[in-house]
Formats: C-alpha cells, sequence, structure tokens
C-alpha cells in the first residue's frame, strides 16, 4: 500500500529515508538541488559528471548522504529525457521513472520516499491528470503476485510512505487526481490479479464470483447465466468451447447507469477463457503454459466497470463478459463441426484454438440485442498473429467506424494503453469464407493476417452499431522493459476503458 502526503513545504524540510528528483535530460541545478549541494554534498556536479548521469530517460543515480544531526538518507536522481518533437515532455517518460522509483526502493529498502514533483506544465497536462498518473503508475509498480510464496524472504515489501512535494499552484488539483488514480490502480492491479490466478483457482465460476462482488460493492444490476441457460438461448459458441471442460461456463452481464437520462450507452465485452488449452487442436506444451491469462480481455472489462462505477461518469455502460474453459475431452467441440450463434448465423469450426471468437460473437450479439449500444469495444487475447505483427507494446485495433476510433485513440494516449491501427479493409473478408456455413472460424492460410481476419469474423455480430475490436495478445501478458510491469499481467485496457468510458 502506498500512503500519499502532498506538501507545498521546501523539499529538504521533509523527513524521508530517500529524497528523489526527477530530472530532464542535461538538467540544470534547480534550488532544491543547489540546496543540497550546498549542504550535503558540494561535489554533487562533478560526482554527478563522473557517473556520466545526465538525466536520460531510463537512468538513476544514488547518492548516501550524512545530515547535519548524523543520520544518513540517500538522494535517487531519476532521469526524464527530453522531449522529441515538441517542447513539452511525454508524460509516458514520468510513468517509466515513477516505475524506476519503485524498482529502486524496492532493491534499497527504502520506506519513506519525498518526491519532488515536477511541475505539470512540463507534461503540458493540468494538475488533477498529473495527480492521477503518479498515483496510478506508483500503485501498479508496487503490484506484485505473491500468494502462493511461502518464504518470507521472496516477498516485497508494499508499504511506502510518499511525500509529494508540489507548488501551491496544484496542490488541490494533485490531491483529487491521486484520490482518483489511486482507484483506477487498484482496479488494474485486481485484473493483474485475476490473470495471474492459476486456473484451478480461478475458474469461470469464480471469475462470475467476484464480479457479482464488484456489482453489490457498487450496486450495479448483474445477471449471470451458467451453462444450462447458455444452450437454452442459443449461444452455440460459447456452448461448444465449454463442451470440454467438466466446469460450467458463465456469462456476465453488468450494468452501471448514468444519472443523465440521455447518456449514451458504451459496452465493454471481453474474451474469458480461463485457461486455453486449445481443445482437440491442441497446443504445443511450451504455448499452453501461460495460457491462464487468456482470460484478460474479460479481467479488463470486468475490473474497469469497478472503477467506472466509482468515478460515476455520463455514460451508460453495459459489460459483457463470457466465461469458459477450452479443453479436450470425449465432449469437446471437434474440428468440422458447425455452430450456431445467439444471431443465428453459422460457423465451421475448422480448428478448436480458435475459440476467443467463438464465445465473443454470443456476447457481441447478445450486447446488440438487448441493449442497442451507440458504441461498443471488445477486448481480446485472440491471436497470436498480433504478437507477431506488433510485439508486445501495442495492440491491434480494428474498425470501420473512424469517429469511435478517435475516441477511443484519444483515451489511449491518455492512459498508457498503447493502440495500433491495423489495415480493415474489406479485401480480407473473403478469407472466412465456408463451404457449409456462414462463415468459419479461421481464415484461409492464402489470405494470412490472421489478426485482420479474426477481426472480420467478429464483425458479422456487430450489425451497424459502432464498433471497435482490440487484439491485446501481445500487451496482456509478460512486457518487458517497462519499469511499472513486473513478468505476468499487466492489466492493460482497464486504464483505457476508464479514459474512454470519462470521455463522454
Amino acid at each position: 500500500m502506498i500512503n500519499f502526503t502532498v506538501t507545498s513545504k521546501t523539499f529538504l524540510e521533509n523527513r524521508a529515508d530517500c529524497f528523489v528528483f526527477l530530472v530532464t535530460e542535461d538538467f540544470k541545478f534547480t534550488s532544491d538541488i543547489r540546496a543540497v549541494e550546498k549542504d550535503f554534498f558540494p561535489q554533487l556536479k562533478s560526482f554527478m559528471r563522473s557517473k556520466s548521469f545526465t538525466g536520460k530517460i531510463q537512468t538513476s543515480l544514488i547518492i548516501p548522504v550524512s545530515l547535519n544531526d548524523g543520520s544518513v538518507v540517500s538522494l535517487m536522481f531519476v532521469g526524464l529525457g527530453k522531449s522529441k518533437d515538441s517542447k513539452k515532455l511525454d508524460i509516458e517518460n514520468l510513468r517509466r521513472a515513477l516505475g524506476a522509483v519503485i524498482r529502486l526502493s524496492e532493491k534499497n529498502k527504502f520506506k519513506e520516499l519525498a518526491l519532488k514533483l515536477p511541475s505539470a506544465s512540463v507534461f503540458g497536462v493540468d494538475g488533477q491528470y498529473l495527480g492521477k498518473q503518479v498515483a496510478t503508475v506508483l500503485n501498479m509498480a508496487n503490484y506484485h503476485f505473491d500468494k502462493y510464496l511461502t518464504n518470507k524472504e521472496s516477498q516485497l515489501q508494499y508499504d511506502f510512505d510518499i511525500i509529494l512535494s508540489v507548488s501551491d499552484k496544484y496542490k488541490q488539483d494533485i490531491k483529487k487526481g491521486l484520490k482518483d488514480g489511486g482507484y483506477i490502480a487498484s482496479c488494474v492491479n485486481k485484473a493483474r490479479y485475476w490473470v495471474d490466478s492459476p486456473p484451478n483457482d480461478l475458474t469461470p465460476v469464480q471469475l462470475a464470483d467476484d464480479a457479482k462482488a464488484i456489482a453489490k460493492k457498487h450496486g450495479l444490476k448483474i445477471t449471470v447465466f451458467d451453462e444450462q441457460r447458455v444452450n437454452e438461448l442459443g449461444m452455440g459458441g460459447l456452448a461448444a468451447v465449454s463442451k470440454g471442460s467438466e466446469r460450467d461456463c458463465r456469462l456476465v452481464i453488468m450494468e452501471y447507469k448514468a444519472k443523465k437520462k440521455s447518456a449514451a450507452t458504451l459496452a465493454l465485452v471481453g474474451k474469458g477463457i480461463t485457461f486455453d488449452s486449445g481443445g482437440l487442436s491442441l497446443k504445443p506444451s511450451a504455448y499452453m503454459e501461460t495460457m491462464k491469462e487468456d482470460m484478460s480481455g474479460a479481467a479488463a472489462v470486468l475490473a474497469a466497470m469497478d472503477a467506472i462505477a466509482y468515478l460515476k461518469p455520463n455514460v451508460n455502460v453495459v459489460c459483457i463478459a463470457p466465461l469458459s474453459e477450452n479443453l479436450p475431452s470425449g465432449k469437446a467441440v471437434m474440428p468440422g463441426d458447425v455452430v450456431r450463434f445467439y444471431n443465428g448465423k453459422t460457423a465451421e469450426i475448422k480448428n478448436t484454438d480458435a475459440e476467443g471468437r467463438l464465445i465473443l460473437a454470443d456476447a457481441l450479439s447478445y450486447a446488440v440485442k438487448h441493449y442497442k449500444p451507440d458504441y461498443m469495444i471488445d477486448l481480446a487475447t485472440l491471436t497470436g498473429a498480433c504478437q507477431y505483427a506488433l510485439g508486445p507494446f501495442f495492440c491491434g485495433l480494428m474498425s470501420k467506424h473512424k469517429d469511435f476510433v478517435k475516441k477511443v485513440k484519444k483515451a489511449s494516449n491518455l492512459s498508457g494503453d498503447k493502440v495500433w491501427e491495423l489495415p480493415f479493409n474489406d479485401d480480407y473478408k473473403p478469407a472466412i469464407k465456408s463451404t457449409i456455413a456462414d462463415i468459419s472460424n479461421i481464415g484461409s492460410k492464402k489470405y494470412m493476417a490472421g489478426t485482420i481476419t479474426a477481426g472480420f469474423f467478429l464483425q458479422n455480430f456487430v450489425g451497424d452499431t459502432p464498433w471497435v475490436h482490440l487484439d491485446i495478445a501481445g500487451t496482456a501478458f509478460d512486457v518487458p522493459d517497462i519499469s511499472y510491469f513486473r513478468s505476468g499481467a499487466t492489466g492493460f485496457g482497464v486504464r483505457l476503458l476508464v479514459e474512454l468510458a470519462s470521455s463522454f
């Protein structure tokens, strides 16, 4: 847990184990750094030069100094880098620097930090947004999944007291931003916890129960269909994927109502395969090891609903999460089978490992029929092809609705969950033709572009609704070189969806 104190008193008047300065590349000594140099470290400038520390992004320097009372504290300098295209620094530079602060504090066992926060104007943002980013990222960096570690020496500390030194001009706005950012971070970390949980703990039933707890906390309407009801409703995709497992599937529907009667409706749909073996089209073992993360889309939309209910934006939000396990057995769906979805369309199953699109098809169809949303977005760890196309830093975005794409891109830029638009041209559409059903669940090899052809499969279930599909396969798990992530889940999509809902 991180406890924040916001103060505008002189920086070195604070009591802390470590005093943290976030500095731009080729920085000039501010009054606070000059005070440190004068009172505690007259050779500071030459020492920095000897260590080649200039404030470049992802660089740091820690210096122990003795105070007048004989106690020893540390000075931590972390680089913010420099702007590339304008006079403003990219806010992502701040996120990476804050993540480094937590990592260095863990390593050096600092518990009380005094952090000199740069002015919001350095990043071209307001104080509330700056405070929100600070609290979100520091709390995200502080997350670690240690539920099953019995050796206490292997566990990391959770508790930090952080004093933020800011100007009076931004003090109240930053306090408000810290409060919202702290809650958003708790929701991101909730999604990460679900994704990191082993599949014997986090079953479709358990995740549905966790969703009920969120709804109860905020007074949201929630409906949960069990496997019998899924079959009765004619949700052939979700039913087919679930046949191979002894555990029942679930379909979770959660609703947030805005106070404004004329508010638009936004639908969030997330893929929730709590473990994906590939079914009868069995994955190689090396590709199966981390398939507990195949419910990252569902984790993102459910956790986002928690944050949305807390922030209360002016938009109605319906969240639909189909939850299932994809396992082989004598009851499992077979290559060659044909299934009928909730909207009546049929698909030939050519590969049982292309299962995510099958459960999403029913969820999207249900959202369109019963809620008639003004906008709809789905998130899914859908294709390995997207991982190869974009790697771990951007998710793939597909849509034909340019106005909605602009809103999603803006939310992406504000939140730090990065998207990259892929071509969604009708030339790819014939790839999913079938000779015995309306469509096939896997694209023809001659078209390649498996991420895009999967998007065209989903397009069959959204009607005319403005819709964006996000393939988060590369961004949901084990993202390297970003200081506020660790190995494991990232919670990708929660921040983006919260910003998107807040934009209405």
